[in-house]
């Protein structure tokens, strides 16, 4: 237990500071794709092919809407 919670943490840590000097737009992307995958993963039911999907068109938009500004 003690090992998958120092991984998790360990990994959530790299993740954030990976993304400390992203631009607003690739903020946008990332966050366009985060919700696409969540909802596409509702949506199927858990399918894989819709979580990345989802994923896929929501980081497209994200991208799109980033352009402009992104709230």
């Amino acid at each position: 237990m003690n090992t998958k919670l120092y991984l998790a943490s360990s990994l959530l840590l790299l993740v954030l500071t990976g993304c400390a000097d992203m631009t607003p737009q690739e903020e946008c992307t990332a966050g366009g794709a985060v919700l696409g995958g969540v909802a596409g993963s509702l949506l199927t039911h858990q399918s894989a092919i819709g979580t990345v999907g989802g994923a896929a068109v929501g980081g497209m938009v994200g991208h799109e809407v980033g352009k402009g500004s992104c709230p």
